[in-house]
């Protein structure tokens, strides 16, 4: 369906869509504004926004499910639906009127399922089911969790860094957390710890496999298999890489420019292994079952 053609399809339905796009706007602006201007702002949160848009481009990417034939040819689950919308809006009022950022935020999956469903039932459900899924990624993650995996997290990198750079001849002792090379001591902090990196790398990584369309079960399970290992291992190369840095450059090249930097590159170095495991893996699987990519390039 082309853009026009899309937008032609939602005028003509109007009168259905604008009070549940005035509601949505009315519940969740506000809560974007105080996204925006709380925790938005901080390095551990700063890819909210882009998983907002990525949603809206996902939804609008599927924007058939709002049109006229789609209408007549799928009857609307309206029981379920309201039933799944009045326990998005319970979730939105309690995270709301209790300051539950985690209630706040994740009420809006059920919301849009629960609309999907009653105006449009099941079969728009399971062809927004991705958008919807990925909203997951917008909510942040409790303090409880974080504090839970980033301890074990920091002393597992730490204690690996330490065996890297001990083995490599450099002097370098290690206690807890805390790394001591030559005359500097560098704290792995939270931050370090790669619980950031991971959740960021998992969304990025979902989103690649279900644009690619992959037809072999086997192939998108070990590209998933394996993205929270290749962010540990690229979280510890980061830490290698600025231990290495503040040794050889002293304190300020390593916790400057460089320290920011290196999170960045982490990230990306990362992605391009996940790219190339998949065009690997694709080239394999494909070479023993050239059904699966025939299948793949007509989805």
């Amino acid at each position: 369906m082309s853009a026009v053609s899309g937008i032609n399809s939602i005028r003509a339905h109007s009168a259905e869509w604008l009070p549940v796009i005035g509601g949505l706007l009315l519940l969740y602006v506000p809560t974007t504004y105080d996204l925006a201007t709380g925790i938005w702002k901080y390095d551990e949160y700063a890819h909210g926004p882009i998983i907002l848009c990525v949603v809206l481009w996902l939804i609008w990417k599927k924007r058939e499910v709002f049109a006229g034939d789609f209408v007549r040819s799928q009857p609307a689950a309206t029981a379920p639906g309201l039933i799944l919308l009045a326990f998005g809006l319970f979730l939105y009022a309690l995270g709301r009127s209790r300051d539950i950022t985690l209630f706040e935020i994740g009420s809006l999956a059920p919301v849009v399922a629960g609309v999907c469903l009653a105006l449009r039932g099941w079969q728009a459900l399971r062809a927004l089911w991705f958008p919807i899924l990925f909203i997951v990624f917008m909510v942040p993650l409790p303090g409880f969790f974080v504090d839970g995996l980033s301890g074990p997290l920091k002393v597992h990198v730490s204690a690996i860094a330490e065996e890297i750079i001990h083995g490599a001849g450099y002097p370098i002792a290690r206690t807890g957390v805390l790394l001591a090379i030559g005359p500097y001591q560098l704290l792995v902090a939270d931050a370090c710890s790669g619980l950031n990196s991971m959740f960021s790398l998992s969304a990025l990584g979902l989103l690649y496999l279900y644009l690619m369309q992959r037809a072999s079960w086997l192939h998108n399970a070990l590209v998933l298999a394996s993205i929270l290992p290749i962010a540990f291992v690229a979280n510890i190369v980061r830490v290698l890489a600025l231990v290495l840095v503040t040794y050889h450059f002293g304190d300020a090249a390593g916790q400057g420019f460089l320290h920011g930097g290196a999170g960045f590159l982490m990230l990306a170095v990362a992605l391009l292994v996940i790219f190339l495991l998949d065009a690997a893996l694709a080239r394999v699987i494909a070479a023993r079952h050239p059904a699966l990519l025939n299948h793949a390039g007509r989805t």
